[in-house]
């Protein structure tokens, strides 16, 4: 197979949601581009119900078995969930009588609720009833939980509750689910162990303030004691507990910073800044919030820690104009430069590499590289100039021979009106390089500011999207290749 000596795409010139011009995707990367970044929330170019018509249209566009595909990829490898429950139910018109569709119904299904999503979305765009392939689906799906799992998600006051989809699907009892699923039946299945319960449970019995805190205390103090708390639990609850148990915080750093939990966890990475942002507004002793600050900063560390370290100089650039700072996604509670800054800071740490900023203008950046990632991070969000979006700055001001060059960005150039190609190919023989371009799209608006000879198009808030880049420079289709390589 030919890598570098292969056939021209002519890829297709658009304007962009800025008014530049771009390059559309394919449709596969375009897909998989919004299935990676979208969080089905208000976007600074793009709204909810615009990007789930992009969605709908892109299903007119691509293989149905692979859109099937990508959605498992994203929700299993990713963590995505809203916006693949929207593709699981619009998906639907396409899954009959698909040999694929009853898989995928089962695989599409991490938690008990990714159902009750994606039929509630189904009956809103006027589904009357579950398609057989859903219906197969689901079912099988509920031998994946047991009785704790299915108390906690019983969806009690939302419009499509657990028992609505067991009268709906008739999932066959199993030794995991048969108790629990005559409880639902009989109304009597209620969550008694989970830390949610459990912290209610303790503020009901309490008489006084005093005695509420001190009974917080004994159920954070059982949890944690007990291993009992999941990693995104303890994450979203350090505020609280050190509140609440400031007794635990030396078990709760040893928790926070173990390698083997971060790995399983499945914690995008920005979740840690989000974590960093409770502790740093709260009005926490110095000694426990400096404990934190630094768990946290050395969690990151080690969440990342499978970043590809590439031969040869590397630049990354993190763009910085106002589309990057503008609005707080309600579901991450992260803007665009927040998630960028933190991979720009990683990327940076594990490679020869240097920094660059870009808006109106581009200029290098020198962090000290024995900073933790969390430190340079909170330096780019906090000096970002929020002004245009001039791709050509970054190749009018690249002054040596780069390998590669990683752009995070919403890809929405407009300054210049035409895409960067002409300070690109400057750049080239000024310094005599050819560089691979990694083209993080950071909003998974679907263009790209370049041809796709030798650019990587990427998607995505997980660490997993480092897996690909490890693959790309032999594998320039390897986020396609991945998602088709899933089995339904």
């Amino acid at each position: 197979m030919s890598l570098f000596n292969i056939k021209k795409t002519r890829n297709k010139k658009v304007t962009n949601r800025a008014g530049g011009q771009a390059y559309a995707q394919t449709p596969e990367t375009k897909l998989a581009g919004i299935l990676l970044t979208s969080f089905a929330q208000n976007q600074f170019y793009r709204d909810a119900k615009t990007t789930f018509g992009e969605l709908v249209k892109l299903l007119t566009e691509v293989d149905s078995e692979f859109a099937a595909k990508a959605a498992v990829y994203a929700r299993n490898t990713f963590g995505m969930r809203s916006i693949t429950h929207v593709l699981a139910a619009e998906l639907a018109a396409y899954a009959s009588g698909q040999p694929w569709a009853k898989a995928f119904y089962d695989r599409i299904v991490a938690r008990p609720d990714d159902m009750l999503e994606i039929t509630a979305y189904y009956f809103a765009k006027g589904g009357k009833t579950i398609p057989n392939a859903m219906k197969k689906g689901f079912a099988n799906a509920f031998d994946k939980f047991d009785g704790y799992q299915l108390a906690k998600y019983r969806g009690e006051s939302k419009a499509v509750k657990l028992i609505d989809l067991v009268n709906l699907v008739h999932p066959t009892p199993t030794k995991r689910n048969a108790k629990a699923l005559q409880e639902l039946v009989n109304d009597t299945l209620r969550a008694q162990n989970t830390w949610e319960a459990k912290l209610t449970q303790a503020g009901q019995k309490a008489e006084t303030a005093d005695q509420k805190k001190e009974q917080k205390a004994a159920v954070w103090t059982e949890l944690l004691s007990g291993n009992r708390l999941g990693y995104f639990a303890l994450l979203r609850n350090l505020r609280n507990i050190a509140e609440q148990a400031p007794g635990m915080m030396e078990t709760v750093v040893a928790q926070l910073t173990d390698r083997s939990r971060i790995k399983k966890s499945k914690v995008l990475p920005f979740r840690f800044l989000t974590a960093m942002d409770a502790i740093r507004s709260a009005d926490l002793p110095k000694k426990a919030s400096r404990m934190l600050e630094k768990a946290l900063a050395e969690a990151l560390e080690i969440s990342m820690d499978n970043v590809p370290v590439f031969d040869g100089r590397t630049l990354v650039v993190l763009d910085d104009s106002g589309s990057m700072t503008w609005g707080v996604n309600k579901s991450i509670g992260k803007k665009p430069i927040e998630i960028g800054a933190i991979f720009a800071a990683i990327l940076y740490k594990s490679n020869d590499a240097d920094m660059m900023r870009f808006s109106d203008s581009a200029s290098y950046l020198k962090p000290y590289f024995g900073d933790a990632a969390m430190s340079i991070a909170d330096r780019l969000i906090k000096s970002a100039s929020s002004g245009g979006t001039n791709f050509h700055s970054i190749f009018e001001k690249a002054k040596y021979k780069y390998e590669r060059i990683i752009i995070l960005s919403d890809m929405q150039g407009w300054i210049g009106g035409n895409t960067p190609n002409k300070a690109f190919e400057a750049y080239k023989t000024r310094t005599g390089a050819n560089p691979f371009i990694y083209s993080f799209d950071l909003q998974g608006y679907g263009s790209m500011q370049f041809p796709q000879n030798k650019v990587f198009a990427l998607s995505g808030f997980s660490d997993k999207v480092f897996d690909l880049m490890e693959m790309l420079e032999t594998d320039r289709h390897a986020l396609v290749n991945e998602i088709k390589a899933i089995e339904l």
